[in-house]
């Protein structure tokens, strides 16, 4: 389900405070790392992923986010935040 603007908006406010919970390297996405994603995003939800790479982080945050089946919320910088929200036990209500 794509976020609309508020619905972003209010996943960045809560991501604010949180620190990056997995790094993603020069190497790139590999097995392990999607791995961590997966049991973090699970675990979390909401998670901040710090992006070492070049220029592309724009890109490569949209791939990492693919490749866990969740959604892009912003990039600032080198950290990007996903979101994947839980079918039960739900930690965010997000505003319509």
């Amino acid at each position: 389900m794509p976020l609309n603007s508020r619905q972003r908006q209010f996943l960045k406010a809560q991501a604010h405070s949180l620190n990056p919970v997995v790094m993603l390297g020069n190497d790139g996405l590999s097995d392990n790392v999607i791995k961590e994603l997966e049991a973090s995003i699970e675990h979390h939800e909401l998670i901040k992923v710090k992006i070492n790479a070049g220029a592309e982080r724009k890109d490569q945050a949209l791939e990492v986010a693919s490749a866990v089946n969740a959604e892009l919320v912003s990039v600032v910088g080198r950290v990007a935040v996903l979101f994947r929200q839980r079918k039960e036990d739900s930690r965010f209500v997000l505003p319509r």
